[in-house]
């Protein structure tokens, strides 16, 4: 992702947030031994709330406030009411239910989880779009095969497929982490490190749902898909070191590493 790093220029405002998340995940689990559950909970907010304000600040940098905000809403809003309606029905995720570990909650439902979706969907959205950026094809036969496999569907179906695809591949993490933490719990655990399939499953349905709500256009897919790959790295190192997570940490490492890799490999051939 050459060319994406170097979309546009990165503003104050967007590097503090930054610097200031990553350097709480590469504290978290240093400090969170020293001064117990206590910090870890609170770092572990406070990481949360940096990524989505970096996450923020990039779309307003980019964007403006309105259509910033709106987008801000519209991620907000649902994933609260898919949160909501999966810890209270079980549907679309499967039966769970949220402990009183995260604060403040509403109707059950921490409010750091609606900002966790904040924090990642637009850096998918900027993956997918690397993913799916038009190149020329290099001879007749590429061309033909690109038609057969991809022509067909409309560029927003393809956009929101794989949207939910690479999100969802960063919840490989993010569920037995979380889950091993005792921030949730679910009522019949499953074959994936104890979350059952029926969770992923509800996680691309539920992004896919957003991302065709928000149509987000003209991303500042730079920066975006920076926090991606750091998201990624750091979750990786993060649980599998210092967690004792190895196996969704391989998992995680592969599932959102195959975007990364895909966007890479369009950055490149693009650069040619």
């Amino acid at each position: 992702m050459i060319e994406a790093f170097n979309a546009i220029r990165y503003p104050r405002s967007t590097i503090v947030p930054l610097v200031l998340w990553v350097l709480t995940m590469i504290t978290l689990p240093i400090l969170g031994w020293i001064l117990g559950e206590g910090y870890l909970i609170r770092g572990m907010a406070f990481g949360v709330i940096m990524q989505a304000a970096a996450v923020l600040a990039i779309l307003f940098y980019a964007w403006g406030w309105a259509r910033t905000l709106k987008t801000f809403a519209i991620v907000v809003v649902l994933s609260y009411l898919a949160e909501f309606l999966g810890s209270s029905t079980g549907i679309p995720f499967g039966k769970y239910e949220y402990t009183g570990l995260l604060q403040p909650q509403l109707a059950g439902v921490p409010l750091l989880i609606p900002l966790a979706w904040m924090m990642m969907l637009p850096p998918a959205w900027a993956i997918a779009s690397i993913i799916l950026k038009k190149t020329l094809p290099h001879n007749r036969h590429e061309e033909t095969q690109r038609k057969i496999l991809w022509g067909l569907a409309p560029f927003l179906v393809k956009f929101v497929f794989l949207s939910s695809l690479a999100f969802t591949a960063w919840d490989l993490f993010l569920d037995p982490q979380m889950v091993g933490w005792g921030f949730w719990v679910w009522e019949n655990p499953g074959a994936y490190f104890g979350i059952p399939l029926s969770n992923y499953l509800g996680w691309i349905v539920v992004s896919a749902i957003i991302t065709l709500a928000a149509n987000p256009k003209n991303l500042p897919v730079g920066p975006l898909s920076l926090v991606y790959v750091l998201t990624w790295l750091l979750q990786t190192i993060g649980q599998g070191i210092f967690w004792s997570q190895p196996g969704p940490a391989a998992v995680g490492f592969v599932g959102s590493g195959i975007f990364v890799w895909l966007a890479w490999k369009k950055s490149i051939k693009s650069e040619k």
